[in-house]
């Protein structure tokens, strides 16, 4: 799972948006969004930097949260 920080989701239609610019990438990628914190995780076997890349290309540039293990 990749977690990214989305500074330019601020709506529904922004999460639709990064949805489809990662299904684009990966039609078979599962996205669950957090408008409130602008976060979304990305359950993908496309690599990170390559979703990245998707996202900055659909106009949502977002950063890597690494996640630790609990």
């Amino acid at each position: 799972m990749h977690h990214f920080h989305v500074p330019d989701m601020h709506c529904g239609g922004c999460l639709k948006a990064v949805t489809q610019a990662v299904q684009k990438l990966d039609p078979n990628a599962r996205v669950e969004g957090d408008l409130e914190n602008r976060v979304i995780a990305i359950a993908s076997s496309q690599d990170e930097d390559l979703i990245r890349s998707a996202l900055d290309k659909a106009g949502f540039p977002a950063q890597t949260i690494l996640r630790q293990n609990a």
